[in-house]
């Protein structure tokens, strides 16, 4: 029974864990049918040739066993000649299914190659554990899914032998090649439908288990916050670093601060430090800024370093806002800061002559 709780769509994280243990969405049945189609229409086209090796292979068998003398050590020989000209003839059909079974695969689930779902697991064996899987809604569709099957293929062979009783009556009065073209065609037809059955079959078989699997793979809340937690890190700790980083950065601006020429303020919520040395700047640049505390704390180091502090509403709050610490003035600017420079340097040159 589905877990209430586990409402949310799996992380790509949690897909990828259950595609490395091999827990993706497929449906064998794709393959029966895939494969079935491409036998019989290789047992179309190599069909003729099929039997002609048929024939040369028996022919070979008796001419072989009637002019040769069987002893211990041309037995071997025989046997290996015969078998390699028998892998010969199924060669074909054999690769057919190799290369159907191979496009079916990689068109379910891509290129996957998992060795956790080979593992012998203890589970697996669980007598408790397998008696609830048979009692299981999968298993229900199953059962289901079989009794389909078995329906399908009944009807289609019987449909098939109604059709064909005619042919059946005759094989009577046929000789062998006719025979075996008669039961060869009838086989045919019920290959081709029964392959062409359960790939419709498959069609819908795979929607179901790719809900299954999705089902399968949902997650509840909790477990997506702690994927998060994993992942990107814990938010208290998180929160933590960030505040350690804030307080470096107060720290190192708060170190600026004496380096200034000048304090603008707002007067009381902002305070902007501004140094500028024509010999390395090409504008006056922010050396430190803050609001009510900040500005408050960069007030005070200011009056401890006599620098001078300079009230302006209007340029304090455009400072506030188009410039960041370390960065230059904008252009509309230079005029307001240089009339407050050159105020302050006044200031400063009295001050030493004094």
């Amino acid at each position: 029974m589905a877990d209430p709780s586990k409402t949310e769509k799996a992380t790509p994280k949690k897909r990828q864990e259950a595609r490395k243990k091999g827990q993706v969405a497929k449906s064998p049945e794709l393959n029966s049918g895939v494969i079935i189609l491409a036998v019989f229409l290789g047992l179309k086209a190599f069909g003729p040739s099929m039997l002609s090796n048929i024939k040369y292979l028996f022919e070979k068998s008796f001419t072989s066993l009637n002019t040769t003398i069987l002893t211990p050590e041309n037995v071997p020989n025989i046997f290996f000649s015969l078998l390699i000209l028998f892998a010969k003839m199924l060669l074909p059909i054999f690769a057919i299914v190799v290369v159907a079974s191979f496009i079916v695969g990689f068109g379910q689930v891509g290129f996957l190659l998992s060795f956790e779902a080979l593992a012998p697991k203890l589970s697996k064996v669980n007598p408790i554990k397998g008696l609830k899987n048979l009692f299981s809604p999968r298993s229900f569709v199953e059962l289901i899914k079989s009794f389909i099957k078995l329906i399908i293929l009944g009807y289609i062979g019987y449909s098939v032998a109604i059709k064909n009783i005619p042919n059946i009556i005759n094989l009577m009065d046929m000789d062998i090649n006719q025979i075996l073209g008669v039961l060869a065609g009838i086989a045919y037809e019920i290959g081709i439908k029964v392959g062409i059955a359960i790939l419709i079959l498959a069609i819908f078989d795979y929607i179901y288990q790719r809900y299954e699997h999705e089902k399968g793979l949902r997650m509840s809340k909790y477990e997506v916050k702690e994927e998060m937690k994993s992942a990107e890190g814990d938010p208290k700790i998180k929160g933590k670093i960030r505040r350690k980083q804030m307080e470096m950065a107060m720290r190192r601006m708060m170190l600026e601060v004496p380096k200034a020429d000048v304090v603008i303020t707002n007067p009381i919520h902002l305070a902007i430090a501004l140094k500028y040395d024509p010999k390395t700047m090409s504008a006056p640049k922010v050396v430190a800024k803050g609001a009510r505390l900040i500005a408050e704390k960069i007030k005070e180091i200011a009056n401890e370093h006599k620098i001078p502090i300079i009230e302006d509403k209007m340029l304090a709050q455009s400072l506030y806002r188009s410039a960041e610490e370390g960065q230059e003035i904008p252009l509309n600017l230079y005029q307001a800061v240089a009339e407050i420079l050159a105020y302050v340097y006044q200031i400063n040159q009295r001050r030493r002559a004094i």
